[in-house]
């Protein structure tokens, strides 16, 4: 096909013309550049290339270069100079029709590729067999006890083990670490750990406790007919099997207590219910329960339907959670005082007595939002809007929740996507945590990076510790702050090295908002890809898998695409060793189909695995 010499010329200059933007790109952050880590020094000049390059369309240049047969630029992440360059010799040869001289700049293709799957490999370990995509996970609190767990994790497949620093304790975190290292030697894997700092993210405060009542349902078919019963353990101990539910009785009766007994009370709901006795052991036993039953701390159980014995007594039992419940249009009042939040109240004729109310852990939003803002709860499923700001309070419209209402506990997150905050850097429990992590984890993970002056403070610290030589960093890009800035926030952080970067899709979805988290991620792995950054993929990965045991068919596909990324995520979850499994498989069964966001063409398949 004969192309015009103007056509080809047009393009030439386009290209000319990014070359030059990249040069005084790389220009005018040579203070920043010549900082950066030695193992990172083509690497950032390369991610300012490539800044450059996406900083103005080029979707019509890369059409016609497609027609040309020439590449398109579209996959020039890891070695963006080196592809301008050689599309330039290319179009310059058919310009002046004479062969092709080829003006090597910047990164190959091969050093690009190289460089990445070494800082991969500095940061998150060796690869897992079969697999180039690591898989990080979420470790419970019971893996501080529970060592088969941690090697049972390590062995399905988790290459980095995560705790995050927002629960349990130096104690329980040590046990974890001590497990995860053990699992890994005998299991002859390379695990690391990494650990989270929680950051200064804003919270809902606690709530008052609900009643000291605790439900067992026995297990039902779709008639509601009981299918089997539900097994109790009736002592003063849990029982070593934690999946029997517990019912505290201290009482020393208990030993006259032999199978086939029944016991008899009446449950919070003044119910008639029994349990029937079917193995006893030294320290309590084993009952059944045939009805849904509510027991409550303080209750009464006699051996005889009469109440003439003498009555055990249940324990304390925890109290339940007592979360809002919030509708579209109610009032939610949040203060700064830290006194418990409560439900709504009503009066006798139904009025409204008392709106709901909740701490903030933030004291510094009451003076940085204004009215007309929106708000939103635990990772958006509840939205409101601002509707007066006190010295000490504000006032919410709930404007969405799920149908019935939302239900809003402590503890939950809240965003405030359109205030101009000024939330940020290490909080006081980060620094104390970071003393912990410097000493025993290999990566520490830092939550809501907003700006350069955030990289710098952890990288002050980490120098206070000695310890920026020895700690691998990843930063948690989770707002619109972070994500605007999140070249800076690059070239700061490539002071030290290995660093990495997790897309932290839930609080960043609601930031940026739901229509563009598709774009933001796709952004953020390309800039991640042109500075040779792993980077984690993040958030509700198998998430109904990982705590219902049935993934759904678009998180498989989610799970899929996640391949493209150094290493994903898994959050815990009750069939946590089957979501580890799966996506092992997943990311096993893709390989070859994938190299960071190039796909690759094997021969095809059959649905079952034959060609």
């Amino acid at each position: 096909m004969p192309w015009k010499k103007e056509n080809i010329r047009e393009m030439l200059q386009q290209v000319e013309k990014i070359i030059e933007k990249a040069m005084k790109l790389e220009e005018q952050y040579k203070e920043q550049l010549e900082q950066v880590h030695p193992d990172f020094q083509q690497s950032a000049r390369n991610l300012v290339y490539y800044r450059a390059m996406r900083s103005d369309d080029i979707r019509d240049l890369q059409k016609r270069l497609g027609w040309m047969g020439i590449s398109r630029l579209a996959k020039a992440e890891s070695h963006t100079l080196s592809s301008l360059f050689i599309t330039r010799s290319v179009l310059t040869a058919f310009l002046n029709d004479e062969p092709a001289h080829i003006q090597p700049a910047g990164l190959s293709i091969k050093e690009g590729n190289r460089l990445a799957r070494t800082n991969a490999k500095a940061l998150l370990g060796f690869r897992a067999k079969g697999r180039r995509t690591r898989i990080m996970v979420t470790l419970p609190s019971e893996a501080a006890e529970d060592y088969q767990l941690v090697r049972q994790m390590v062995a399905e497949g988790m290459n980095c083990a995560r705790i995050n620093c927002a629960h349990d304790g130096p104690e329980q975190w040590k046990k974890m670490i001590d497990h995860v290292r053990k699992a890994s030697e005998k299991l002859k894997r390379n695990c690391r750990v990494a650990m989270d700092l929680a950051g200064p993210k804003i919270r809902t405060g606690a709530l008052k406790p609900g009643p000291k009542v605790r439900k067992y349902r026995p297990q039902k078919d779709v008639r509601g007919r009981i299918v089997q019963p539900i097994e109790v353990w009736i002592g003063p101990a849990p029982h070593v099997n934690l999946e029997l539910a517990h019912v505290p009785i201290s009482s020393a009766a208990l030993k006259t207590l032999k199978v086939g007994n029944r016991l008899y009370f009446r449950d919070a709901r003044r119910k008639k219910r029994e349990l029937l006795i079917t193995e006893v052991q030294a320290d309590g036993c084993i009952a059944e329960l045939y009805r849904t039953t509510y027991l409550e701390t303080g209750m009464l159980i006699y051996m005889d339907k009469n109440k003439r014995s003498r009555p055990f007594v249940v324990g304390e039992l925890p109290a339940i959670e007592a979360p809002l419940l919030l509708k579209r249009g109610d009032l939610l009042r949040i203060h700064r005082s830290p006194a418990r939040g409560e439900p709504a109240k009503y009066d006798e004729k139904g009025m409204l007595a008392q709106e709901a109310h909740v701490s903030c852990t933030s004291e510094e939003i009451f003076e940085q939002v204004a009215v007309g803002e929106p708000i939103l709860f635990d990772d958006g499923m509840i939205k409101g809007v601002i509707r007066k700001v006190a010295a000490d309070e504000l006032w919410v419209e709930i404007v969405h929740t799920k149908e019935g209402g939302g239900k809003l506990a402590a503890d939950k997150g809240i965003n405030l996507p359109d205030s101009k905050l000024s939330i940020r850097g290490l909080t006081d429990k980060d620094i104390k945590d970071l003393r912990f992590v410097a000493a025993f984890a290999d990566v520490v993970n830092v939550s809501f990076v907003n700006s350069v002056l955030d990289v710098r403070q952890l990288i002050n610290e980490l120098d206070k510790l000695k310890a920026t030589d020895k700690l691998g960093i990843i930063l948690k890009i989770e707002t619109k702050s972070g994500f605007n800035n999140l070249l800076e926030i690059l070239l700061e952080a490539m002071r030290i090295h290995p660093v990495g970067v997790m897309i932290a899709r839930g609080d960043l979805a609601i930031e940026a908002g739901w229509e563009n988290i598709g774009r933001v991620q796709e952004e953020i792995l390309s800039l991640c890809q042109s500075a040779h950054i792993p980077d984690i993929w993040a958030t509700q990965v198998l998430e109904n898998m990982a705590k219902r045991g049935i993934p759904s068919r678009a998180e498989i596909t989610d799970a899929a695409m996640a391949q493209r990324a150094e290493c994903v995520m898994l959050n815990k979850g009750e069939y946590i060793l089957k979501a580890i499994g799966l996506l092992d498989t997943i990311l096993k069964d893709l390989e070859p189909y994938q190299e960071k966001n190039v796909p690759m063409l094997p021969a095809m398949e059959l649905a079952g695995g034959k060609r």
